[in-house]
């Protein structure tokens, strides 16, 4: 095999967050792909179990995975995994982080409690992560410092606002998180 027939790098990147948060949608936004979603359709057995309260009309729920792709050049291709956001399938958290060089934590203004568990896994694992607030529809009455004190972030951590439907945020957002990865030391041995 000749390098030119090489096959590319890869790279893998996660996309966590609280229910609802917009993951399944970043995903969505920014792969080249069609995405691979899991998504479900929530029944009555999830009332009381759930907290919709701020999450619309959902009426389906990543119950695995989101699986998008990026090509970069020949030499290297980002593939995207999202988690499930409700607590009962936090438990594919532990596989999909296997081997990932970095996150996105997705967050809503409007329930930032829900991101606080995709925030400690990460920062018990020691991998970073950049958040991006999800603004719906332009909704957001924080300021970047609000979110930052009420998410107790580092001040390292990289935060983004704007709405993960938009592809262009999307991109942003990992962008970030590569320059995130870039300016941090070099691992010893």
């Amino acid at each position: 095999m000749t390098p030119s027939q090489a096959a590319p790098a890869a790279v893998k990147i996660l996309i966590a967050g609280g229910f609802a948060v917009g993951k399944t949608t970043m995903v969505g936004a920014v792969s080249e792909v069609a995405p691979l979603r899991t998504e479900e359709y929530m029944t009555k057995a999830s009332i009381g179990v759930d907290d919709l309260a701020g999450a619309g009309d959902k009426e389906t729920t990543t119950v695995a995975l989101d699986f998008g792709r990026i090509t970069i050049n020949d030499e290297l291709v980002v593939y995207l995994f999202g988690t499930p956001g409700q607590e009962r399938f936090w438990f594919m958290w532990n596989d999909l982080v296997n081997g990932a060089l970095g996150g996105v934590v997705i967050a809503d203004t409007r329930r930032l409690h829900t991101s606080f568990a995709s925030i400690d896994f990460f920062e018990s694992r020691r991998i970073p992560f950049v958040v991006a607030i999800n603004c719906f529809h332009g909704h957001n009455t924080r300021t970047a410092d609000e979110i930052r004190q009420a998410l107790d972030l580092d001040p390292h951590v990289p935060l983004l606002i704007g709405d993960v439907r938009r592809r262009e945020y999307a991109k942003e957002a990992l962008l970030a998180l590569v320059d995130h990865l870039a300016s941090l030391p070099a691992p010893v041995g």
